[in-house]
């Protein structure tokens, strides 16, 4: 018989999870694209992002905030589009959109965290909370510049700890700045390679932040783990888990 411990620490992805109600950035950013005017599959798209994503990592200062980080990627983005899309006869690609997508991402990531902070100030009465998050060095300030930075008790960045999730390390650096047991621990994800997976070879629990078109496609795969359309429904469900 499994032994139930009581929840006493909650970790959160930081993109995809806490900024969105489950969207990645690849396919939030694909999407303003071609809201833009892009005609470029989500597969075709995804090379040109990961390029443009990689290219930051350890390149950004740790005190960057979120903001320049936005558009330094969107930046990124535009000159690989540039390239990839010339390199198959376009015509390349007006900067300036770039600067409109950036802009309109961090508005929706705006509105994002002004519907999560009340949940994270009210969780944080409870719980231990921190963040774990592949990022490029400049998580804290990231936090920081989003106002959240002060209702967590660590901010873990994948650059600055020198291993990336699924890895067990990331995940035992976060528990082990809390003071905190991996059984009465739960992850809080969109993704379930880098979350969910790092929460099992972990040791701790998981709970998936998913759109609702997305808990369909895995069908009754769902079941098999506490799932949430959005950040706003974890009071509830926590309640039931503890």
């Amino acid at each position: 018989m499994d032994i139930v411990h009581a929840i006493e620490t909650l970790l959160f992805d930081f993109g995809g999870t806490l900024d969105s109600d489950g969207v990645a950035w690849k396919e939030r950013f694909h999407a303003l694209y071609r809201a833009e005017g892009l005609d470029m599959s989500a597969e075709a798209f995804a090379p040109a992002f990961y390029a443009a994503d990689d290219a930051l990592v350890g390149a950004l200062g740790r005190t960057t905030g979120l903001e320049e980080t936005v558009r330094a990627l969107a930046a990124n983005l535009e000159a690989e589009l540039t390239r990839r899309v010339a390199g198959n006869g376009g015509q390349g690609i007006d900067g300036a959109r770039g600067r409109r997508v950036a802009w309109r991402f961090l508005s929706e990531m705006s509105a994002a965290f002004a519907r999560n902070r009340p949940v994270l100030e009210a969780l944080r009465k409870r719980y231990r909370l921190g963040v774990v998050s592949n990022f490029y060095g400049n998580l804290e300030a990231a936090c920081e510049s989003a106002c959240l930075a002060s209702l967590f008790g660590v901010m873990t960045d994948s650059q600055r700890v020198g291993a990336e999730k699924p890895e067990p390390a990331i995940f035992h650096a976060a528990l082990s700045a809390l003071n905190a047991a991996p059984e009465t621990a739960v992850m809080v994800g969109d993704s379930l390679r880098r979350d969910c997976e790092g929460a099992r070879r972990s040791g701790m629990g998981f709970i998936w932040i998913a759109p609702e078109s997305v808990q369909a496609l895995e069908h009754g795969g769902a079941a098999r783990r506490p799932v949430l359309a959005a950040v706003s429904a974890l009071p509830d469900l926590i309640g039931v888990l503890t």
